[in-house]
């Protein structure tokens, strides 16, 4: 299912799903945050300056913790000219007590998930140096070739990343639900992998047990999915693939009304709540 660039610590195999009806359990986290105008990004939004988590999602079933993004690293960055634009124009923010090894039990991690590689989704990677890390051709190729117009800061990705990685092929992806291209990297049927386009090359999501996609950034929030025809010049011009941006959020909108949960990376999720049961509750 995957391409290993380096033999797995333990591998990617079956397991009992654990949790509720062998599900398993999902738990979000924040690992910092930032703040934008939200009318800077949308034509038509009001002028409010709201902030925005840097979400974690942890699955653990079938004998595998399992961690969707990895939220900001503590600063200061070692990211010289590069990292101070972007600092400049998204400021990170990282409390004490609110990094990925603050709120994670870090050495219990077995694979980390990367739908892509901005800033605020692979600052924590040095703090699981033995996990298996799962991404995407089009990440893969951006990890080779960093550029700055893809938001991707060098000295945020630690030096042996390449040898940790496990590359879903796009050969591995199928039809799924709306119409989205689904893989399944670990064989069980409970966490698949979603192809979702526009945002950055390559951009992943996670379909846990059918019940509740983890969306990454194919939209900021919630509430601004279905609304990229109204983004301003600078966000439509960052984004990798402004169509393909679009046509992923419809496909998103599909799959919420045949009844599959969204969770976005930089909505505000419960603390110490278990996400899928939460999703059978019809809870927050």
């Amino acid at each position: 299912m995957v391409e290993h660039d380096a033999a797995p610590a333990g591998g990617v195999g079956a397991g009992d799903g654990g949790g509720a009806g062998g599900i398993g359990t999902l738990h979000a986290f924040a690992c910092g945050h930032t703040t934008h105008d939200v009318h800077q990004l949308l034509r038509g939004a009001p002028r409010e300056r709201r902030v925005f988590p840097a979400g974690v999602f942890l699955w653990s079933g079938g004998g595998r913790r399992v961690l969707f993004d990895t939220g900001y690293a503590p600063l200061p960055w070692a990211t010289g000219v590069a990292g101070r634009l972007y600092r400049r124009l998204l400021p990170p923010v990282v409390p004490p007590g609110a990094t990925l090894a603050d709120v994670v039990d870090t050495a219990a991690v077995t694979h980390v998930v990367l739908s892509h590689l901005h800033p605020d989704h692979v600052g924590g990677l040095a703090a699981v140096p033995h996990a298996r890390v799962l991404v995407s051709e089009g990440v893969r190729r951006r990890i080779a070739h960093p550029r700055l117009r893809d938001g991707v800061l060098r000295g945020l990705l630690p030096a042996d990343l390449t040898d940790r990685l496990d590359v879903v092929p796009d050969a591995a992806f199928r039809p799924g639900p709306a119409g989205l291209a689904v893989a399944d990297p670990f064989g069980d049927g409970v966490y698949r992998l979603v192809r979702l386009p526009g945002h950055a090359d390559g951009q992943l999501g996670a379909l846990v047990a059918d019940r509740v996609l983890l969306a990454g950034d194919a939209a900021w929030s919630r509430d601004l999915l279905g609304r990229e025809g109204a983004l301003r010049a600078l966000p439509r011009a960052v984004a990798h693939d402004a169509d393909a941006q679009r046509d992923t959020a419809r496909r998103l909108l599909d799959l919420e009304r045949a009844g599959t949960r969204l969770l976005f990376s930089h909505d505000e999720h419960p603390a110490g709540v278990d996400l899928l049961v939460a999703h059978d509750r019809g809870g927050p």
